[in-house]
């Protein structure tokens, strides 16, 4: 699983990275955010640290993320609020581009005679898998995720301040989440996954 959970944590980052320098803001550019190199991205305690704990302590499934894009929205050209809306969905956009090009790479291994024995077919699939998850779980509208920052633009000025305040909480929410009602993460995962799947034709 640690190749599709570098990829899946490396392109959601880039994803908000890229976009966020296209609206016209260069802090993602400046601090050497825009290249999809894992390592430019990766946290110590959120790319290894907790998603090794994950594994060991056979967490449902695997969690983790990439050190966080810092973004300047004052930067921002044209409409400020539809920026934002872009910038934060661009993530989970980014994890859809690689569920969809690892679903390319498992159908035509499967094509060239591969196994559920293989490595290759079954890194794709948890890269299929992992970047559905990631993509449901960022859509979450609790802040600091990438859902709540959506909703967050279409609140009045003192109820999104008010919204935005739970974020130091956010952590404990989705643990309980994960933990007392997880199928409002996996139902949407599989749902994700298997028309990923279909829609790329991946023999089953």
């Amino acid at each position: 699983m640690a190749l599709p959970f570098l990829l899946a944590v490396t392109l959601h980052e880039a994803g908000h990275a890229f976009a966020a320098n296209a609206f016209g803001d260069p802090t993602p550019k400046n601090d050497g955010r825009l290249s999809l190199d894992p390592l430019v991205h990766m946290d110590l305690v959120g790319t290894v640290i907790i998603p090794l704990f994950a594994v060991l302590t056979g967490f449902p499934f695997l969690i983790g993320y990439a050190k966080p894009v810092i973004i300047q929205p004052g930067n921002f050209k044209g409409n400020r609020k539809k920026a934002m809306v872009l910038v934060a969905l661009a993530g989970p956009a980014g994890n859809v581009i690689v569920a969809v090009f690892c679903a390319l790479v498992l159908k035509y291994a499967i094509s060239a005679g591969g196994s559920g024995e293989d490595w290759l077919i079954n890194a794709m699939y948890y890269g299929v898998f992992m970047n559905c998850l990631f993509m449901v779980f960022n859509l979450l509208p609790i802040p600091p995720l990438d859902g709540g920052a959506v909703v967050e633009q279409f609140l009045p000025y003192e109820a999104a301040q008010k919204y935005r305040s739970i974020a130091p909480y956010g952590f404990f929410i989705l643990i309980g989440i994960i933990m007392l009602a997880s199928s409002i993460i996996t139902v949407p995962t599989q749902f994700m996954t298997g028309l990923v799947v279909w829609a790329v034709g991946v023999p089953i």
